[in-house]
């Protein structure tokens, strides 16, 4: 009896053992996925501050916890089992799912873009959006929004972290992609919190008694408006850049090949006439180059819906002039 209980208590070690193993595993797998993903990562904190300005101070941080929510939402009921579903059975499928949603991606920075360019933020949405600012209507339409475009480069991100973990078991693959989601997550919003917040930390240092404190206050909540601002501008072309690129990327899996090619030649090109900076310089050629697909191919979308919505208009028009 001794001997029975003393082999199922080395069972039970060596099944904890090999837990413990499996966890370990998991833990370094699910960290060299996250730094894979950075680079989205960047992109992703850049864009989300842009939703958040021009809210109440005291709403920030719950509207910021609202599209965590929704962010985290996006990578474990929706991303995380349609990319298991695929990688097991049908990896061919993941290049153009990526592809429309760099399309969408790309669409949403351009269109932006085209509006700061050309001013055609109509002066009417303007008045209306200055009108319902703070409203409970304004914030779910502004959480809406970020969550939508998360939902994209949330995409990118499992992705990117799947693609590192792909020769997995599909529970480790699942158990990874989970450690990542709520990574990336905290890492993401919680850099936009402390962002966002920055202004509140400069008017309190701006109280404290030292004049060098107080001073050090008064730049930061100067800054921060500049910085928000900036990091909108980041944020629209960030949407172009990730968005390009996915396209790229997805359109050379799907055997189209020549356009990340002529890309990938550029870079090199670059790299070689300048070896001191070549990581950089080759950096700068990537970025530019898919933030120019992104900002075509986005321009692209936006005439051809604006074209379908004047059709539309036209038609009804039609209709009810007819009809009278």
């Amino acid at each position: 009896m001794s001997g029975g209980l003393a082999a199922l208590l080395d069972d039970i070690a060596a099944i904890a053992k090999a837990a413990a193993a499996s966890l370990d595993d998991v833990a370094a797998a699910a960290g060299k996925a996250s730094v894979k993903a950075v680079g989205v990562v960047v992109d992703d904190t850049a864009v989300t501050p842009q939703y958040v300005h021009g809210f109440l101070s005291n709403r920030e941080l719950p509207i910021i916890w609202k599209i965590s929510l929704g962010s985290l939402r996006n990578k474990l009921l929706f991303i995380l089992p349609v990319a298991l579903v695929l990688s097991q059975f049908a990896p061919w499928a993941m290049a153009p799912i990526l592809l429309l949603g760099g399309g969408y991606l790309a669409y949403e920075g351009a269109e932006k873009f085209l509006e700061a360019v050309t001013g055609q933020h109509h002066a009417e949405a303007a008045s209306d959006e200055l009108a319902e600012l703070g409203t409970p209507e304004h914030e779910a339409r502004m959480v809406s929004g970020a969550v939508r475009t998360d939902l994209i480069l949330s995409s990118e991100i499992m992705a990117i972290a799947l693609a590192e973990v792909s020769a997995e078991p599909l529970l480790n693959r699942a158990l990874i992609l989970i450690v990542v989601a709520f990574l990336i997550t905290a890492l993401v919003y919680g850099v936009v919190a402390i962002i966002v917040k920055m202004d509140d930390v400069g008017l309190m240092l701006a109280q404290r008694k030292l004049p060098a404190t107080q001073a050090f206050g008064r730049s930061l909540v100067r800054a921060m408006p500049v910085v928000m601002n900036l990091l909108s501008t980041v944020g629209i072309a960030a949407m172009m850049w990730v968005g390009g690129h996915i396209m790229l990327t997805s359109a050379a899996e799907m055997g189209l090949h020549a356009p990340l090619d002529v890309l990938h030649h550029a870079e090199e090109a670059v790299g070689h006439a300048m070896p001191a900076i070549a990581g950089f310089a080759e950096w700068v050629v990537d970025t530019v180059g898919s933030a120019l697909v992104g900002l075509v191919i986005g321009s692209a979308i936006v005439g051809v819906l604006a074209l379908v919505r004047r059709l539309r208009s036209g038609a009804t028009s039609g209709a009810a002039e007819n009809h009278s």
